[in-house]
């Protein structure tokens, strides 16, 4: 066995590592990953938000092609359009830009624009030839949403439009609707955005939005009023036509105005609730700070009075009729009709004197109360217009008034009253019918036709014996005027003579006159004669 030493053994050589070198058949499957995962990678980035949208009917909807908008730039793309599990709405299910994340807030609203025509202004008339789409308004709100009940109208204003937004209470819409102008001293300034019944029934809320700068002229003593239509009002100045405008004439409008005592008011505040007057007339009418409610209780007829008729003091309107009932009084059998007022006592103070407290005429208003009407005042139904017969009440003194009282006992308080000018000409007749049936008419009536039978008796003896004497005379008076007639006819005898007469006076007269010129010429001739003349 043959052994190795060490010297024989040979030195270990160290070989270089070998290096993993990737085929080149791979090179481009794994740039496309890359790429790939890169894109992947950028349009999970890229993705915006996706929000489901309910709507009560899906017309103008379709998958893939509806698109979102804000401001007519295209933000999203209806994916998908389904019915709810309820089947009473349509879901829409679309996705947003990435941009649009911001945008959807608690209160952003989504509506559908089709084409439309309310409140005399159409909108959505490109959407004939592109189609419908959603339109978008960001809302104010800080939380987050992702899920939303569309609006089934549009609505009239942006979110970002400067301006205040109010509440108008209604006993009916009258020709409102969403998108009704809004006017100011004629001029356009806001719009109807919304209205709703009441829950009571018992009337109507509109909200209306007045664009800025017009909205710093409402104030807490605004009146609105319904302007729509033509307001015709005749009076002692004539015949005046007041309307806002052509279209407030066709489909209606609101106008607004402040009193001049008020003008210098503080600015109202944002939802400040206000009355809806249905005439301007009414709405610009002084609003009473006090009101005291009295009744009269007429005996009569009332045809002719309603509710709002006025109460006149001279003239002045102090009140306004606000019922009118029927009463039976036990104890009299008697039905009476108690027509219940209100009367302004402010009406009744001076505004060249220093206003009493309170606006009242005196301090205590029962003890004037009862010094008036112990003086006579009264209340009587009068006839306001001859052409309609209407009717209002008027107080005034009638010294002649039987004595009376205020009732206090009532609630409200009754005023004596006094018959109209009427029911005291039917008093009047209904007295003298009754003397008349007191009278003994069948004594009158054959004392009558004795004086008849006396009257006819005496006829008679007139015709048989006074007309032939009569007659007899004027035959005889006709005969004087023939002879008369004939004496004075221009061919009769003493016609003749009397001309002849008158012409031998003429000849005299002419004499008269030549002897007269003669005798101015020649006066000596009184005392020689007239001269022979010489041949």
């Amino acid at each position: 066995m043959t052994m190795n030493t060490p010297g024989d053994i040979p030195d270990a050589e160290v070989a270089p590592k070998k290096r993993w070198r990737i085929p080149w058949v791979w090179v481009v499957p794994a740039i496309a990953v890359a790429v790939g995962i890169w894109l992947a990678v950028q349009a999970v980035l890229a993705q915006g938000p996706t929000v489901t949208i309910s709507f009560k009917t899906g017309e103008g909807l379709e998958a893939g092609k509806t698109k979102i908008k804000f401001k007519d730039v295209d933000i999203g793309l209806v994916k998908s359009v389904a019915l709810s599990k309820d089947y009473k709405e349509v879901v829409a299910t679309a996705e947003l830009t990435r941009d649009a994340s911001k945008m959807l807030v608690d209160d952003t609203r989504f509506w559908v624009v089709r084409p439309r025509v309310a409140g005399g202004s159409v909108s959505g008339i490109s959407t004939l030839l592109s189609g419908a789409y959603i339109g978008m308004d960001i809302g104010r709100a800080k939380e987050n949403r992702r899920d939303y009940v569309g609006l089934e109208t549009p609505p009239v204003f942006a979110s970002d439009v400067p301006g205040r937004k109010f509440v108008l209470k209604a006993p009916d819409l009258g020709s409102v609707d969403v998108g009704t102008p809004v006017y100011f001293r004629r001029l356009q300034v806001g719009q109807v955005t919304s209205f709703e019944l009441d829950k009571d029934g018992s009337g109507v809320t509109l909200n209306v939005f007045i664009n800025a700068p017009y909205d710093r002229y409402v104030n807490a003593d605004s009146r609105f009023w319904q302007a729509g239509g033509i307001d015709v009002t005749l009076g002692t100045d004539g015949l005046k036509v007041n309307t806002q405008s052509l279209v407030s004439i066709l489909i209606g409008g609101l106008a607004f105005e402040t009193p001049a005592v008020s003008l210098n008011w503080a600015e109202a505040q944002p939802d400040t609730v206000f009355r809806l007057y249905p005439t301007r007339s009414e709405a610009l009418r002084v609003q009473e700070r006090i009101v005291e409610t009295y009744a009269f209780n007429f005996q009569g007829s009332v045809r002719g009075l309603a509710v709002g008729a006025p109460v006149e003091f001279r003239g002045i309107q102090i009140g306004e009729v606000s019922a009118i009932y029927t009463r039976f009084d036990p104890a009299t059998k008697r039905i009476s009709i108690p027509v219940e007022v209100k009367l302004y006592p402010e009406r009744f103070t001076s505004r060249f004197a220093k206003e009493p407290k309170g606006g009242r005429m005196a301090s205590d208003p029962k003890a004037l109360a009862d010094l008036l009407v112990s003086r006579g005042l009264r209340g009587q139904l009068r006839t306001g217009s001859l052409l309609t017969g209407q009717l209002y009440v008027s107080l005034d003194f009638f010294p002649t008034a039987p004595k009376a009282t205020i009732d206090w006992s009532h609630t409200p308080p009754e005023l004596p009253t006094t018959p109209s000018g009427l029911e005291s000409l039917q008093d009047s007749i209904n007295r003298i019918m009754t003397r008349i049936d007191k009278l003994p008419i069948e004594e009158l009536t054959a004392s009558a036709q004795q004086t008849l039978n006396s009257t006819t008796a005496l006829m008679q003896g007139i015709n048989s014996q006074v007309v032939p004497q009569a007659a007899t005379t004027l035959a005889a008076a006709r005969a004087a005027l023939d002879a008369a007639h004939s004496t004075l006819m221009p061919d009769s005898g003493l016609q003749q003579d009397t001309a002849e007469a008158i012409r031998e006076l003429t000849r005299t007269a002419v004499s008269f006159r030549s002897l007269a010129d003669y005798l101015q010429q020649h006066p000596e001739a009184l005392l020689r004669g007239k001269p022979e003349e010489k041949k």
